[in-house]
């Protein structure tokens, strides 16, 4: 039998309710309680997920402490404040990426959470993709050479169709394009995700760091209602590893026909390999050394793996590895923060 792992879920929006089902599919864990400052939404989470406690705030919930491990699901602005009280009551936590939204914050995040000792894990949901994983093992193993050259991209479409619902009605949505909502655009929103995608199958660190960001007009005047459209939609990225090797990273959400699509090809010396995620689908192609003078890609099988839920749970009974941990996503929002900064100024290349 399974050691059991009673469950807080800290945040009721929507992506919460993703959190709460693949939790709840783990032997052994229990949700027993949720965390939220408009109590009627509170009280419908958990009804709806069977949890039997809910608490207004951070503190209360910690007076009763119940729990072992809490999944911190709040907006990105929120992460800190309610992250850093959860470390020092000796807790278990799994963040919503980005880990902060500044490198300080999250530098600060990592460096509690070692302190503590505690399982601590950033959800980067795309190192789910079994592609990414076989790919990383691959560049490990020498099976591309010496990395000289990549590229990675992001492409969202859901600012010119509403497959996901209608972005200008909705403020689950609307917030994601407004500064004053806490949101830093398609940057911080999936340009993490991109970056942790093409950086982690490298297997190393990012040196320079060359950024320009993009914000179209979408409404009259730039703002529906309460909400000003000022936070970046498009994002391109030139990026030097610490080995010299050139890539390029791009994010948007204006690419019409892909609904949520990662792809990385990552070239050597002795091969390339692509690694994507199109249309839930993951993919690895090859072209190695003995197929290098007629250019032929072969397809690599990846094996499925577990989800970073299952991952999260495994590390805390002592089954497995926390990763990605607050270390990476305090690396990773050092890289975008740069990135931010080279945007203010022009394009200028930073080291990170």
């Amino acid at each position: 039998m399974k050691k059991p792992v009673r469950l807080l879920i800290l945040g009721t929006g929507g992506m919460a309710n993703n959190h709460a089902e693949a939790f709840a599919k783990i032997e052994g864990v229990s949700l027993v309680a949720g965390i939220d400052t408009r109590p009627e939404q509170l009280a419908e989470f958990c009804a709806k997920h069977g949890i039997g406690r809910g608490f207004a705030s951070i503190t209360e919930a910690l007076e009763w402490g119940e729990f072992d491990a809490v999944t911190n699901v709040t907006p990105d602005a929120a992460h800190f404040a309610t992250t850093m009280p959860v470390l020092a009551a000796g807790k278990h936590i799994l963040c919503e990426k980005p880990l902060a939204t500044n490198e300080a914050d999250a530098g600060a995040m990592a460096e509690a959470a070692a302190k503590a000792g505690v399982v601590n894990m950033v959800n980067l949901s795309y190192r789910n993709v079994a592609a990414l994983q076989a790919g990383a093992r691959m560049v490990r193993e020498g099976a591309i050479g010496t990395i000289r050259h990549f590229e990675a991209s992001y492409l969202q479409s859901w600012l010119t169709q509403p497959a996901w619902g209608h972005w200008d009605r909705e403020s689950k949505w609307l917030w994601r394009l407004s500064t004053q909502h806490g949101s830093k655009g398609v940057l911080g929103d999936i340009g993490i995700h991109i970056l942790d995608f093409a950086t982690f199958v490298a297997g190393q660190p990012v040196a320079e760091v060359s950024c320009r960001l993009a914000t179209f007009d979408k409404a009259p005047g730039g703002r529906i209602g309460e909400y000003v459209l000022d936070a970046n939609d498009s994002a391109t990225m030139q990026v030097v590893l610490a080995n010299g090797a050139l890539g390029t990273v791009g994010a948007t959400r204006f690419a019409t026909g892909h609904l949520n699509d990662l792809r990385l090809r990552i070239y050597g010396d002795k091969g390339g390999i692509e690694v994507s995620w199109e249309n839930n689908v993951s993919r690895l192609r090859a072209c190695l050394e003995a197929d290098m003078e007629r250019a032929t890609w072969t397809d690599i099988e990846a094996p499925v793996l577990a989800t970073i839920y299952e991952r999260f749970i495994a590390a805390i009974r002592g089954e497995g590895v926390a990763d990605p941990d607050f270390a990476r996503g305090a690396a990773l929002q050092r890289m975008l923060d740069r990135a931010e900064q080279s945007a203010a100024k022009g394009g200028l290349s930073l080291k990170v």
